[in-house]
Formats: structure tokens, sequence, C-alpha cells
């Protein structure tokens, strides 16, 4: 019996719709990130714009391709022109038109603060329709990438040796000059283009010593904190022996000394930002460390900020900023889970006096516990002769904090994972902190939106 298949027919000329909108089915995400641009006040953006030279782009389409393209996982500007011709979502989002690789980067770098703050717009018509209520709250970081190599970063024993290598051999190129001056000779040894020579080698010196410069710069930084936590410790040893009237026990600290930078400190040259952090996939990288605070209930992204410390520890007062700024109509922070990277007294004292309950972990639990462990625990609230930190760990052990922060891990860690590995952000594209911030914001934006529009059913 013969077989049956369609016929293939790649000559036949096929009739398109009439209007770009009928080619793309109702429920698109393409569709849902244009009625929300539509509803954001991008007057900012257009107010920048003047009467003179050719039309703009308008500044909602701009916009709207952006955050499609972030959210479907194109961050190229070369990559998101291709796509205005090649993808239909793309080409209904831009009417047809054809915005070129320059126009998008342009517009991107130009208006990096005011696109991301759309942020905050979504999140609050996000509360309009009902997905988001601030109450509980998780919060983590991931590091990403930094675009430069770990390779090309420079340690202060290796750059020493190589500002004293550079400096000489430039000392034997003016020496080798003046030889061929003398002997009225037009070339050095071998052809050998002298000026070229000792300019690139100047130029080389120059990105060394502004290396240099910046990594003394974090050691005298390091320093200062180190001389500050020291004047700290001073000062609680002189109220104990006030209040008690005799010395406290133990050994007195010492004070700390400025040694200069520690020969393994690093600056790199591509991005002098960016740090060597030890990521969970490939090890020691080039890197920043990206913060999150997410609705635990709706998954959506509330705040978020970069940070060039690989710890935790110190990035949570920042985000615990960042959620008190939030407008009131999107609720108030009521309970917060956090890994044990978070954890100190600092943080948990931070979090109550903003009427927020912590859940900080205070330390690794092992993993697969039995039923019993996870169905058991005390059910009432820690004893009043207990706070901070001990009455946390007791809140921590009752059946409601387990379940609390058991959820942890179903909310901000699965987006982490998503952007990287959905949407496709492996590596940050921009360099230096400020630019970064403003990429991490706009990942975040078309996160929201990507997110939102699955809420919405």
């Amino acid at each position: 019996m013969p077989k049956k298949f369609r016929t293939v027919d790649r000559s036949t000329p096929h009739l398109m719709p009439a209007q770009v909108e009928d080619w793309l089915p109702e429920d698109d995400l393409a569709r849902f990130v244009v009625d929300i641009v539509d509803r954001l006040d991008t007057s900012a953006i257009e107010d920048s714009y003047d009467a003179r030279g050719s039309k703009a782009y308008h500044p909602k389409l701009m916009a709207a391709l952006l955050i499609y393209s972030y959210a479907t996982g194109t961050f190229s500007s070369r990559k998101i022109e291709k796509r205005t011709y090649d993808s239909i979502p793309h080409r209904f989002i831009c009417a047809n038109q054809h915005p070129d690789h320059d126009t998008i980067c342009r517009f991107r770098h130009r208006f990096w603060d005011e696109v991301t703050g759309l942020f905050l717009q979504v999140l609050l018509i996000a509360g309009e329709m009902g997905m988001v209520e601030v109450g509980n709250v998780a919060v983590d970081g991931t590091k990403m990438n930094a675009n430069a190599s770990k390779h090309k970063a420079l340690s202060w024993d290796r750059a020493n040796q190589l500002e004293e290598q550079l400096t000489e051999e430039i000392e034997e190129l003016l020496e080798t000059a003046e030889a061929i001056d003398e002997e009225e000779d037009e070339d050095g040894p071998g052809g050998l283009d002298i000026p070229e020579e000792i300019q690139r080698r100047e130029k080389r010196l120059e990105g060394i010593r502004e290396a240099k410069e910046r990594i003394e710069k974090r050691a005298r930084e390091r320093h200062e904190e180190e001389v500050n936590h020291y004047e700290e410790k001073m000062d609680r040893r002189a109220e104990y022996e006030e209040e008690h009237g005799r010395k406290k026990p133990g050994r007195e600290p010492e004070e700390p000394e400025y040694e200069g930078p520690e020969d393994k400190a690093q600056a790199n040259l591509t991005d002098p930002e960016s740090r060597i952090m030890l990521t969970s996939e490939n090890g020691w990288q080039q890197a920043y460390n990206l913060q999150a605070a997410v609705d635990m209930d709706s998954h959506l992204i509330l705040t978020g900020h970069v940070s060039q410390s690989p710890n935790d520890k110190q990035e949570l007062e920042p985000a615990l900023e960042q959620i008190d700024e939030l407008p009131e109509r999107l609720g108030e922070a009521d309970r917060l889970a956090a890994d044990n990277g978070y954890l100190s007294a600092g943080n948990v004292a931070a979090c109550e006096e903003q009427g927020i309950t912590p859940y900080i972990a205070t330390g690794r639990k092992k993993h697969n516990p039995s039923w019993k462990e996870r169905l058991t625990g005390p059910e009432e609230d820690p004893p009043e002769d207990e706070e901070g930190i001990e009455a946390m760990a007791y809140r921590l052990e009752t059946l409601e904090g387990k379940a609390f922060y058991g959820r942890r891990k179903g909310t901000v860690e699965p987006i982490f994972g998503a952007i990287k590995e959905v949407m496709g952000l492996r590596r940050l594209l921009v360099r230096g902190l400020k630019k970064v911030e403003a990429e991490w914001t706009l990942v975040q934006l078309a996160w929201n939106v990507r997110r939102m529009f699955a809420l919405q059913g």
C-alpha cells in the first residue's frame, strides 16, 4: 500500500493576511507586551526628542521591542534587528518596521535610566490587576559572568613586575633610537619601528598603573573598614568596663596597620569594576553579584540591585531599603526568607526595625529530611526572654517557620534558573557597575512582564 504524505510545494505563492496583526495568535506574549507598554508613561523619553532631523521610532515601540526581546532571550542589538525580519512577534511589535542595530543600541544606552524607570510602573500595573500584594518576600543573589575574561585580571605582584619590565624596555628602546640617530640610520634593528613600539608599551604601562591605583584604593578602603570595626570593638569594651567596673576578659583587639595591597589582590583590565567570584556553575569567574527580592506569592521581582561583593551578608540592608521605598498601594512586607549567606545579628535587627519578621537560615540544612523532622516542632512563638538570632532560630524550628522557609527554594531560586536557562542570560553584555545595574533592571522588568503574562492566564 503506498504511503500518504502531504505535498511539499515551496514555489506556489501564499497570500499572507493583509494586516500584520492577523499573523499572530490572540494569546501571544507579544500582544501582552504591547498592551502593557501602551499603559506606561513614556513622556520622559518622548520629551527628550526634538523636531529636527528624520522621524524617530516611537519610544513605546522601542521599549516594547526591548522588553519582548529580553523576555524571549534575545539580548544583542544585531540579533534583535534580525528578529524584526524573521520573527512574526517582532514584526508585530515593530508594525513591520525594522529599527537597525545602531538605533536599538543607541536607544538602549541613551535611555537606560528612563527604560529601567518603567520597572516600577509595570509593578504598579501588576498591583492594579490583582497579581501582587507585598507580604511574604524572599531575598537571594546569583553570580552572573561579566563581559570580561578572568584571564585579563592582573594581580598586584604581577602588575609591579610588568611595570618594571616595561619601564626598562622603554628606556632600552630610547637608547636604541639615540644610537640610530647618531649613525644616521633610518631603520631600527631588524626593521623595528621604535616609535610604535614605545607607544605600545607606554599605553600598556598606563593601563597597568591605572589597575594598580584601583587595587591600592580597594586596599585602603578595606583598611578603613577594619579600623572602623576595631573602633566599634574598643567602644564596646569601654562600655563593658564602665558598666562592670573591671577589665573585660579576653585579649584586647590589636589596632590594624595598613600594609598595602596583598600580592594576590587583583583588578581586571577589561571591566575594572567586576570581581573574581566563585560561581556554582563554572568555578572562579569574573562576575557581578545580582540581587533580587521576590514576592513569594506571585513570583514577581519587587526590587533588585547589583553588588561587587561575592558575599551576600552586606546585601540584605540595601534590599530592605528598596522594599521600604515601594509605594504603599503595593502593600507592606510582613515576613522575609533568606539563606544562611545573609545571617548576621545586624541583618536580623534591620528586619525587625522595619517591622518585618526575618526567617534567615542559621546553618545549612541537610537534604531530604525525614517526615518526622519536617512535620514536628514547637507550635508556639519564641519565649519572651529570647530575642534577635536566638528568637529567629527558635521560630525557624516551629511548624510555621519550617513551612514558610521551605517555600523560599520554590520562589527566588527558580526565577534565577529561568532567567539563565529559559531567557538565556548567561553573561552580561555591558561593562561597568552602573551599566550592569541598568541591564539587570531591564532583565527583571522583562521577567515580570513574562510572569504577568503567565498569571493572567
